[in-house]
C-alpha cells in the first residue's frame, strides 16, 4: 500500500467522505490513508468464483456476501480495510452502509505484494472482531486454501486444503466448497509458468 499523505492526519469521517468520492480504493490505518493496489486476472477470477459459490449456497440463509467494494470497520473506526470477499449474517450490517461492522467470514486472495500484510498485521486486526468466525486465505499460485477458524475457546485453528480434489470446510457457515469450484477455468501451474508470479498493479 502507498500512503496518500505522509504528513497530514485524516479523521475517520474525513476518510469516509474522501472515499465516497474517490475512483480509487483506499484503506485507512490510524489517521493515514493508503492507496490500494489493483488486481490481476487470476486474482479476479478466483474472487469471482468464490463469490458465486458462496452466494448460490447462502441465498435463503439470512447471510449476505460482498465482493471487493465494501469496507470492514475495525478498532472503533481507527482502521478500515477492504477484504476481497466477506460474509455478514448480522441484520445490523444494512446493505445501504459503506462498511460492515460484524463480518462472520473474511476472505483474502493472496498476491505477492500483499501476502505478508494479509497474513500478519491485517489478520491481527481482524481477530479483534468478536463477530469473525473464519478468516480464509486463497493462494493464487497453487491450488491451496487456508481456513483459520475461531474455536469456542477463542483460539484460531488452521485447516489447509490443497489440490483440486480437496473440499474446503467452512464451519462458520456450515458449508463445504470444492477447490475445483473456487479455481474453475484456471490452470494455475501452466499460468504461473507462462507469466511468472502474478503481481498487483500499482
Amino acid at each position: 500500500m502507498v500512503a496518500l499523505s505522509s504528513n497530514g492526519y485524516f479523521s475517520p469521517d474525513d476518510y469516509l467522505e474522501l472515499e465516497s468520492r474517490s475512483d480509487v480504493k483506499h484503506e485507512y490505518i490510524d489517521g493515514q490513508i493508503y492507496a490500494m493496489a489493483g488486481t490481476g486476472g487470476i486474482h479476479n477470477i478466483i474472487s469471482g468464483n468464490f463469490y458465486m459459490a458462496l452466494r448460490s449456497r447462502l441465498q435463503n440463509s439470512g447471510c449476505r456476501v460482498y465482493f471487493a467494494d465494501l469496507k470492514v470497520k475495525l478498532k472503533e473506526g481507527r482502521r478500515f480495510y477492504y477484504p476481497d470477499l466477506l460474509v455478514t449474517c448480522d441484520e445490523r450490517d444494512a446493505p445501504s452502509r459503506a462498511f460492515v461492522n460484524f463480518p462472520r467470514v473474511i476472505i483474502e486472495v493472496l498476491s505477492e505484494s500483499t501476502e505478508g500484510f494479509d497474513r500478519g498485521k491485517k489478520f491481527q486486526d481482524y481477530r479483534t472482531l468478536p463477530s469473525l468466525w473464519a478468516y480464509i486465505l486463497v493462494n493464487a499460485q497453487q491450488y491451496l486454501v487456508e481456513c483459520f477458524q475461531r474455536t469456542p475457546q477463542d483460539f484460531w485453528l488452521l485447516k489447509s486444503y490443497e489440490g483440486l480434489e480437496a473440499i474446503a470446510d467452512i464451519e462458520a457457515l456450515n458449508l463445504a466448497i470444492p477447490l475445483a469450484e473456487i479455481y474453475a477455468t484456471l490452470d494455475l501451474p501452466a499460468l504461473v509458468d507462462e507469466v511468472g508470479m502474478e503481481t498487483d498493479l500499482t
